[in-house]
């Protein structure tokens, strides 16, 4: 149990504790990042009825759109509408969002927030649990959450900050990002786990070359 606890989450607070030091020229309020977190956690609730109501409206099983509907309407529309919502809530016209990084911080919290029950419901889930399990979202699950936080932060950044008209992407982006990988994740089709190593190893490259961006403009430095 303690082995379990501890893979499940140190990734997130490990996550967490290296983006925050990557923002080294203009501290965030660590209570506004971690409230960022905490409305994260507390999101899981109307994420977990709004996904079953939804499901409920999904295709047969068997239908060759089953697997689309589930990756980006039930899992990726959902969440990542549900953390927007939140991030441009919580911190769009404070204060304290005063540099581009800013943006992928806080959504990178709040992701991460999310993450933290959804792991935890998925390692002690007495099925499809345990520590393989907690070992593969350690991996990929929980670095992939704060991926589609970098994306959503980095387009409404790249609107408040420098001018461009990208609001609607920092939530489009991460919707097709989030259902792009787990489409890749759950289906059987012939090189799926290829093409889903492949993307993930893309995704993780862009969003570490945009966090690094973001922090050599920032106006602090």
């Amino acid at each position: 149990m303690g082995k379990l606890i501890y893979i499940c989450l140190a990734p997130i607070v490990i996550i967490l504790l290296t983006i925050y030091v990557k923002d080294k020229y203009e501290k965030e309020p660590v209570k506004l990042a971690l409230t960022g977190t905490l409305y994260g956690i507390l999101i899981s609730i109307p994420i977990t009825f709004t996904e079953k109501y939804i499901t409920s409206l999904a295709p047969p099983t068997n239908s060759i759109y089953y697997p689309f509907f589930i990756s980006f309407v039930v899992a990726s529309f959902v969440e990542e509408t549900y953390k927007y919502i939140i991030l441009v809530f919580l911190v769009y016209r404070n204060n304290n969002y005063n540099e581009p990084f800013d943006g992928i911080l806080y959504a990178v919290y709040i992701s991460l927030g999310f993450a933290t029950i959804e792991n935890i419901l998925y390692v002690f889930n007495p099925i499809m649990g345990g520590l393989y399990t907690a070992i593969a979202r350690a991996i990929f699950s929980i670095p992939a959450h704060a991926i589609f936080g970098v994306y959503m932060g980095y387009y409404l950044s790249k609107q408040k900050f420098l001018n461009y008209k990208t609001k609607i992407f920092s939530l489009i982006i991460p919707i097709f990002i989030h259902g792009i990988y787990d489409l890749l994740l759950f289906t059987n089709i012939k090189y799926s786990n290829i093409f889903f190593i492949i993307f993930f190893i893309y995704i993780v490259l862009v969003s570490l070359k945009r966090v690094n961006y973001y922090i050599k403009i920032s106006p602090f430095k």
